[in-house]
């Protein structure tokens, strides 16, 4: 067994150097620094369940980890304010966004935003006086960005819970769990959760009002086409009847938009939703796979705005 001990521990430190290498900015951390977390994380996701893991697995676990996500999040932890300053300068407007999804006014979305980052600071402390910063529950295992979308929404739904007098649950270790879950292709299914309900919400409200925006933006024609044939259901040969152009024409131009609005709404979430380009591919790829059953689906998300958009 203390063979075994060792040989992990030899795993561990040895990831925790690969993830140092491969950070594009690794904050001057050594490995010490990173080997407790990378640890921790270990025993929650494979040794609790599995103690007889072997070692291939757990260094494949660590070389997934979020190598520049998680030196940022640990430098923060140890006191490095330029570290802080980067924190905030680029997952502001990630965390602004999930904020505003989650409140039913302005004033209210700040209130929740500043409350995030003095969470994340550590303002409050245990009981032992040591700082409570929920930076400590991140481990790298999915992007800091979901992360960051994930406890917004456990805070708006522990502050509902307050205020409906329920049972609050301090599951912080749920938060990895919700982060690398979370992604726009799960939005449609079943949500089991409050706090799953909670972070797809933030997603489904980033593409609805993206994939608005995009529609608005086509030129005329295509906004039409659009709204023929995913909206009032013709058939290409119908659509293209309106458009008086031929059916094969119909469906070269509704091919040509899809790909538009996919680009556009990718841009949108990543340019002004905070989205990383790994979690936009990610989702637009399970998009994709059945194009026009799955993308029909989010267009009708979008539609009722964009009908009300068209009226007003």
């Amino acid at each position: 067994m203390e063979s075994s001990s060792r040989q992990i521990q030899k795993v561990l430190n040895d990831g925790a150097q690969r993830l140092l290498a491969r950070a594009g900015d690794n904050r001057a951390l050594a490995r010490e620094h990173l080997a407790p977390r990378i640890s921790a994380a270990v025993d929650k996701y494979l040794l609790r369940d599995d103690p007889q893991i072997s070692e291939a697995e757990i260094a494949k676990f660590i070389d997934e980890l979020q190598a520049d996500d998680l030196c940022l999040i640990i430098a923060c932890e140890r006191g490095d304010e330029n570290a802080w300053n980067d924190l905030v300068e680029r997952f502001t407007s990630t965390v602004r966004s999930a904020a505003r999804s989650a409140s039913s006014n302005e004033d209210a979305a700040e209130d929740l935003a500043q409350s995030i980052w003095a969470e994340l600071y550590g303002l409050r402390t245990r009981k032992d006086g040591a700082p409570a910063s929920k930076l400590a529950y991140y481990s790298g295992r999915g992007s800091l960005a979901g992360w960051l979308r994930a406890v917004v929404g456990q805070l708006a739904v522990d502050t509902f819970r307050k205020q409906s007098r329920l049972v609050q649950t301090e599951e912080d270790t749920d938060l990895d769990r919700l982060a690398h879950e979370a992604s726009v292709g799960e939005v449609f299914s079943g949500i089991p959760t409050p706090e799953e309900s909670m972070s797809n919400r933030f997603a489904q409200a980033d593409m609805q009002q993206a994939l608005n925006t995009a529609i608005q933006e086509l030129v005329a024609e295509d906004r039409l086409l659009v709204k023929l044939y995913y909206f009032d259901n013709l058939r290409l040969r119908e659509a293209g009847a309106v458009l008086g152009v031929h059916e094969a024409t119909a469906s070269r131009r509704l091919t040509r938009i899809q790909t538009d609005l996919r680009k556009r709404v990718a841009k949108i979430l990543i340019d002004e939703r905070g989205w990383t380009q790994m979690e936009t591919e990610k989702s637009f790829a399970e998009v994709a796979q059945h194009l026009d059953t799955d993308f029909e689906t989010i267009l009708n998300i979008g539609h009722k705005k964009a009908q009300e958009a068209q009226n007003s």
